[in-house]
């Protein structure tokens, strides 16, 4: 329920944001966002163990987790579209470059998005594109796996279990079990005696230390297939060939749900979340408060969206593209804070979640005209500046987002 009515808040207000802060005199004047990388293929061949499913999963046209011909061709509709949101807020000149910076993970599908968005967005134009060499791996985006934060797995156990609520995991799958059945008949057909998700109870996996918490049984498989089968579909394959002609786009959908409880029960836990944002926080709020004249107006993070599930948990934040599930990040989904200006120079901060829906992503849809993409404007939930619930001064923005990581880091 508070899902469903976070999500509601943060379309009415979307459908009301921008005309409220044109009356209160705000202006855009700079745009950080982290986004998820596209369309790509399962991250492993073959992508689940032996018997999850009763038959060989479809092929795909580049190695695992590599960002897709199509999952590009989708990003470069996606990047044309906020150029020509980012001109009309005044933040890019019509003609000529503005200054765009990029920090991509050191994966090929986040690096191949950033330069896919970027000829987009800024076409004809040099971004400042930076990333570690490929597959080197890079404290900014996995700070907890490379060691970068103090971060204690038991502290972080524990926090995972208090949110889950009194019901714990289990409560979670069996208030989910109607999802899982319907995923064991897509994976299984009429073989279910020997293959699908369901069997095995879910809980948390073993602590390690120094790692992440990570779930296991029938939650954390039903996870992975519930996004093999979005990204199946949102490449764009013919529906014989999604979930082997068994699943539909309603499906999809509501399977999404298990991706996102996934996010919700191991990455948006604070203390969970900070840990993971002690790369990615600073940088966003250095890119806000740069005050060089000549600071970029644009700053992408490519990342991925365990990056954008702790960004969220980090200031509460909700939303719901069409096709997902609430609070699912979507394929080049991306949170969005535009830093904003009034006539006397003082600076504000908005959350704004951006993604293609998901059937425009599938179809490739042009995004012009009456078609655009999905925007949400998100109350970030302890700031009102000038009276505009969700709006936070740049100062009250700068504490939300550096507070619990400066703790773990000092």
């Amino acid at each position: 329920m508070r899902s469903i009515l976070c999500t509601a808040a943060a379309i009415l207000l979307a459908s009301t944001g921008s005309a409220v802060t044109a009356q209160a005199g705000l202006r855009v004047d700079r745009v950080v966002m982290l986004m998820r990388h596209g369309v790509r293929p399962p991250t492993k061949a073959p992508p689940m163990p032996a018997g999850t499913a009763a038959e060989a999963w479809p092929d795909w046209p580049v190695k695992p987790g590599y960002l897709t011909p199509h999952g590009a061709d989708a990003l470069r509709r996606l990047g044309a579209a906020d150029r020509v949101r980012f001109i009309a807020e005044g933040v890019m000149p019509r003609t000529g470059c503005a200054a765009v910076r990029i920090v991509a993970d050191s994966d090929q599908r986040t690096i191949a998005t950033a330069y896919a968005w970027a000829a987009a967005v800024a076409p004809g134009c040099k971004a400042d594109i930076t990333h570690r060499p490929q597959d080197v791996g890079d404290p900014i985006f996995s700070a907890i796996d490379e060691r970068a934060v103090a971060f204690d797995a038991g502290v972080a156990r524990a926090a995972v279990l208090a949110d889950a609520g009194p019901d714990g995991i289990a409560g979670e799958e069996r208030r989910l079990r109607p999802v899982l059945s319907r995923l064991d008949t897509i994976l299984c057909g009429s073989a279910r005696a020997v293959c699908g998700v369901a069997g095995e109870p879910s809980a948390l996996a073993p602590i390690k230390p120094g790692s992440r918490p990570k779930l296991s049984g029938a939650l954390d498989r039903a996870s992975t297939v519930a996004q093999i089968l979005l990204l199946e579909y949102a490449e764009g394959k013919p529906m014989r060939d999604v979930g082997w002609g068994r699943a539909t786009a309603a499906d999809i959908a509501r399977a999404s749900e298990l991706h996102a409880v996934e996010f919700r029960l191991l990455a948006r836990p604070r203390y969970v979340a900070a840990a993971n944002m002690a790369g990615i926080a600073p940088l966003v709020h250095n890119a806000l408060s740069d005050g060089r004249a000549d600071a970029p107006v644009i700053t992408m993070i490519s990342g991925h969206d365990t990056n954008i599930a702790s960004l969220a948990g980090l200031l509460d934040l909700h939303w719901q593209v069409p096709g997902l599930a609430a609070d699912d990040p979507s394929p080049g989904g991306a949170i969005v804070f535009e830093r904003l200006v009034d006539g006397s120079g003082h600076r504000y901060v908005r959350a704004v979640y951006r993604s293609q829906t998901l059937d425009q992503i599938r179809t490739l849809a042009n995004l012009g005209g009456a078609t655009r993409p999905y925007r949400a404007v998100m109350p970030i939930a302890t700031c009102s500046a000038l009276g505009i619930r969700g709006l936070c001064t740049l100062d009250e923005f700068e504490a939300v987002i550096t507070a619990d990581v400066a703790r773990l880091a000092g």
